[in-house]
């Protein structure tokens, strides 16, 4: 062991260079030398980039992306040693690797539960249900159900076009009709020009009128009487109920409240008639067309006697 003393052996003027060198020794450091390295302009933008930083806030999306990360870093990483938990299972007998409980329990959990992060405002269970009658819709549709399925589609589409296409077909035939039983021209051009007139004239209830045209009369009396009250709606007139003018249509005096309507009876026998598939209805109307005005729907052609010498038939088919 070195004495405190200086021995013999030394010399004095070498102890002193050597604590000359000590108290000369510097400690380099390195944010002197990152600030010598860095000009000013560096150094500007660098201050500029962290206060930007600083001041950055962080969107909805990038916390929880954080939140997410920080979550996922905890849960794989094991408990400490450090940690009071883990010195107190430690003193309970806890080894790193082996599972709580007692010994020999080849069933015990090593790991802790895992973190499943729910998303979404369905109750717990709603995600299991999904998927189970999604299993079920998938079993029950197989291959061959899935092609005829296809089939009845296309076939339901041209069911519906056929009877669209027909209904068309049963207003045309409602207003022949009206233009034949009006009290104006029986031919079938002069019917046509002034059909829209004498319908207008009509003074006739619509449950006096003949069932096969009786829906054109009532849809047209219905879309009157709106169009007429929107027009006295935009206009905004005003006036006594003591006003009479008895050159006034009835349906302004209705209007005005001179003349009080009449309440509307359900038609039971139309609402029936409308009932019926439009293909029959258009039958009756044809039929009813041949037998007692001599006229062919499908060639739009009155004829002079009951035998309709020159029409192919009774059908639309026969008519090409």
């Amino acid at each position: 062991m070195r004495s405190p003393q200086t021995s013999a052996n030394e010399n004095p003027a070498q102890l002193t260079n050597d604590m000359d060198d000590y108290m000369s020794m510097t400690i380099p450091d390195s944010a002197s030398k990152l600030a010598q390295s860095e000009t000013s302009m560096q150094r500007q933008g660098r201050k500029r980039r962290e206060a930007e930083s600083r001041a950055h806030q962080l969107s909805k999306a990038e916390l929880a992306h954080q939140a997410q990360l920080n979550r996922d870093e905890a849960l794989n990483t094991y408990l400490p040693v450090s940690s009071k938990g883990y010195q107190m299972m430690a003193r309970l007998g806890f080894k790193a690797g082996s599972a709580l409980g007692k010994e020999g329990n080849e069933h015990a959990r090593k790991e802790p539960l895992g973190v499943a992060v729910k998303k979404g405002r369905a109750g717990i269970g709603m995600e299991r249900e999904r998927k189970r009658k999604f299993e079920e819709d998938f079993n029950d549709h197989d291959g061959s159900k899935k092609r005829e399925t296809e089939g009845d589609f296309r076939e339901r589409q041209a069911r519906e076009r056929e009877q669209k296409r027909t209904e068309g077909l049963c207003w045309g035939a409602m207003r022949v009709l009206e233009e034949f039983e009006s009290d104006h021209s029986t031919t079938g051009e002069d019917a046509r020009e002034e059909g829209e007139n004498t319908c207008k004239s009509l003074s006739e209830p619509p449950a006096g009128i003949n069932l096969l045209w009786r829906g054109l009369v009532k849809v047209r009396d219905e879309k009157e009487r709106h169009r007429r009250m929107r027009c006295d709606l935009q206009q905004g007139l005003s006036r006594t109920a003591a006003y009479d003018d008895p050159d006034e249509e009835r349906q302004e005096r209705l209007t005005w409240g001179i003349e009080e309507e009449e309440v509307e009876v359900e038609d039971l026998e139309l609402n029936n008639f409308n009932r019926l598939e439009p293909a029959e209805r258009l039958r009756r109307m044809v039929e009813y067309l041949r037998e007692k005005w001599r006229y062919c729907f499908w060639c739009k052609c009155k004829y002079p006697d009951s035998l309709m010498d020159g029409c192919p038939g009774f059908t639309e088919d026969e008519h090409g």
